[in-house]
């Protein structure tokens, strides 16, 4: 302990230990670290040994065990789960759900226990989880560290063996930024994929739901639960019939844009990790080669596309002295309202030309590489980073290689290295639309050829 999703779940449904050992194992686990790291703003003891019990129960009787049977998994607290209150990492924003979101649904019919509720950054708007209502999210690698942003609770609570799994939302990287700055894997999933029924929206186009875990199968047994059309969510949408198989290693095809390097604000010591992976990634065979790309580049017009959705989602509430902002939102949130449609229509307009770029560099290759992050360590309290001699904003830094992912709509993991680093280096792989199965196989693969980290932070060193 702690293990993996997989072995969990096996142990569990061969009788080697019962949901109830494993839940109480984890319980203890984020009960003695939340006083540090606050990665939970809820830890649910009652609820969860009740699940536990229930799936021991079901098994004794022989119901079929599910894929995920006993696995204890951390939930942002922006997805409903029934009886419980979301809060959305707001002042006042505090709702009971009478039912659980899909996700939630399908993830517990597969066996999962939710231990508890993880901390975020306000109303998932942002990439450093330092809330001003709950207090910052801290990383395990080092308490004075950002975990990351917007699912910082749900990245912080895995990485420091909390849960088996975890479960955020992803929008412009807040699912990859997070898995980046803690060290484990996190799926961005193609727009549609995984029901948003039930989630509190952010931007209801970039919205996406997402897995958080130690290895990259884990990955892939928290997504396949998930995934799935949802005549509820009228975002959701159909898989294609056959959806594409990872090829492999020797075969792979792989392109990195040299224009989003070139632009996105990133450190020297990470482009050199970088470089590293894909010469490693060159010796186990794959094709690895730099693109010009066209068109994929970060543009500051593009937020013109959240800020127009974020601004439907808050206008109610934004100028309502009983419904308090913390100040970096209420900055935020203020700049949002002023976007005309417009700017909207232009923004759109550039996001259409950015999918169709997307597209054209899929026609040469399976996957597109890129670093996760700029940079993997923001100071708490502090909203510049400095690279290399050079003061950058810290949102610049950490979205710079992961917004322009949700704008195209298109799957992407993000991956620890085996560099050395606290947190280690992490790289993303983007995959045509629909295109998870070739990303998590990939992954799997350069685990098994040692490229890739496995394992998580020793929470007892920071």
């Amino acid at each position: 302990m702690p293990g993996t999703a997989a072995s969990i779940a096996e142990a569990v449904r061969s009788g080697i230990r019962t949901a109830r050992q494993v839940v109480e194992q984890y319980l203890e686990v984020a009960e003695r670290l939340n006083s540090e790291l606050n990665a939970f703003v809820e830890i649910d003891r009652a609820g969860a040994l009740e699940r536990a019990d229930s799936v021991d129960a079901g098994l004794r009787e022989g119901s079929p065990a599910g894929t995920l049977c006993g696995v204890p998994i951390a939930l942002k607290d922006l997805i409903d789960h029934a009886g419980r209150v979301s809060t959305a990492g707001s002042a006042f924003y505090r709702h009971r759900a009478t039912a659980s979101a899909t996700v939630v649904r399908r993830l517990e019919a597969a066996g999962a226990i939710i231990i508890g509720r993880t901390g975020l950054h306000e109303f998932a708007f942002g990439f450093s989880s330092e809330n001003p209502w709950f207090g910052p999210v801290r990383n395990p690698w080092d308490r004075d560290l950002s975990p990351g942003g917007s699912s910082g609770g749900s990245a912080a609570a895995m990485a420091a063996g909390m849960s088996a799994g975890a479960i955020g939302t992803d929008t412009g990287g807040s699912v990859r930024v997070p898995a980046a700055l803690c060290g484990v894997v996190g799926l961005k999933v193609t727009h549609g994929a995984v029901p948003l029924t039930g989630v509190f929206p952010v931007a209801g186009s970039l919205d996406t739901v997402g897995p958080i875990t130690g290895t990259v199968g884990d990955a892939r047994l928290l997504y396949d639960a998930m995934k799935g059309f949802d005549p509820a969510d009228p975002r959701s949408a159909r898989a294609p019939d056959s959806p594409d198989r990872a090829p492999r290693l020797e075969n792979l095809r792989v392109g990195v844009p040299a224009g989003w390097l070139s632009a996105a604000p990133t450190s020297a010591a990470m482009h050199r990790s970088f470089d590293r992976f894909c010469d490693r990634l060159r010796n186990v065979g794959a094709h690895v080669e730099r693109v010009e790309a066209p068109g994929l580049v970060p543009d500051p017009t593009y937020m013109a596309v959240v800020a127009g959705e974020v601004a439907a989602v808050h206008r109610e509430w934004l100028n309502d002295p009983d419904k308090p902002y913390g100040p970096d939102l209420e900055v935020r949130l203020g700049a949002a309202m002023e976007v005309t449609i417009d700017q909207y229509t232009e923004a759109m307009g550039r996001r259409a030309a950015l999918q169709q770029a997307a597209r054209e560099a899929f026609r040469h290759h399976d996957l597109l590489l890129t670093p996760a992050v700029g940079h993997s360590r923001k100071t708490i309290g502090n909203d510049i980073m400095p690279i290399d001699g050079e003061a950058h904003f810290y949102r610049d830094v950490l979205n710079g290689y992961s917004s322009l992912v949700n704008l195209t709509g298109c799957p992407a993991i993000a991956l620890p290295t085996t560099d050395p680093g606290a947190p280690p280096p992490s790289v993303q792989f983007l995959a045509p639309w629909w295109g998870e199965n070739v990303l998590l196989g990939i992954g799997e693969a350069l685990e098994r050829a040692g490229l890739i980290r496995t394992g998580l932070a020793d929470p007892s060193s920071g």
